[in-house]
């Protein structure tokens, strides 16, 4: 079970030297039961331009949740399952081009409808024909 309680305030609206300040968040987020007996409470913080009164606490919710989808779907698949933390390659423009091709092989199979990268990594690993039909090479 999970919980998130969200408080917002304009309190900090233009403070300080961050252009657009409009809103702080504060984000508690208990969970229980993932393990057995085990509980968690995490607090985060937002700040952000949205104005709070305009948009309401849901939003800044949801905002925090694609968040962390975005980590998990996509920096979490390029750090983990591709290995782009241990790549050596740390030079000129090819650590770039190197994350252009994850992020490209990643959307392309997304786009054939893969949600475990990993298992389409080794699918595509043992049918290289596969995989050349998913960048138009080969048609069958």
């Amino acid at each position: 079970m999970e919980e998130r309680t969200i408080w917002t305030s304009g309190e900090l609206a233009g403070w300080g030297d961050w252009p657009g300040l409009s809103t702080a968040c504060k984000i508690r987020r208990q969970t229980w039961n993932r393990t057995p007996g085990l509980y968690q409470d995490e607090v985060a913080y937002l700040i952000g331009s949205m104005d709070h009164r305009r948009f309401g606490p849901e939003v800044f919710l949801q905002i925090n949740r694609t968040h962390w989808a975005i980590e998990n779907r996509l920096h979490y698949v390029r750090d983990v399952t591709m290995g782009e933390d241990a790549c050596r390659v740390r030079s000129g423009s090819a650590p770039e081009i190197l994350a252009g091709l994850r992020n490209a092989a990643i959307a392309l199979l997304r786009r054939d409808g893969w949600a475990n990268i990993a298992a389409a990594l080794r699918h595509h690993a043992a049918k290289v024909s596969k995989a050349l039909k998913l960048i138009g090479i080969m048609e069958n």
